[in-house]
């Protein structure tokens, strides 16, 4: 039995704020519906990934916006990923080189802190 993670939700303070910061550093746009007032759902899919994420209004979501810190999506290059982001306008820590992995972190305009990881090679 195969089990994949399909949906990540990000508290956020300004749906439209956060929908154009994704597109930005190159998310997809999936969904953008209001089923009824007063509900709005968003979700967005970075490039080449199986998961989303999810934000908008009246979803019930407990953590604030700023409290989600615990997002990391593996990346082959983290410095073409750092390269990237800086080039789009988004800060982003420089690449941290540890025994497990190469890390570059940046927050969305909420305050929420995404990791990025280049997987050691391990077929040596």
């Amino acid at each position: 039995m195969d089990w994949k993670i399909e949906l990540i939700f990000v508290p956020v303070t300004d749906v439209d704020r956060a929908k154009d910061f994704y597109v930005k550093i190159g998310f997809t746009a999936d969904h953008d519906q209001t089923p009824v007032e007063g509900l709005r759902f968003v979700q967005m899919t970075p490039p080449g990934s199986a998961c989303s994420i999810a934000f908008g209004t009246g979803l019930g979501i407990a953590l604030e916006p700023g409290e989600q810190n615990t997002i990391q999506v593996v990346v082959p290059d983290a410095d073409e990923a750092l390269a990237h982001l800086r080039g789009v306008g988004v800060e982003a820590s420089g690449v941290d080189d540890l025994d497990w992995g190469r890390f570059v972190t940046f927050d969305d305009p909420d305050g929420n802190t995404w990791t990025l990881q280049e997987l050691p090679d391990y077929s040596g």
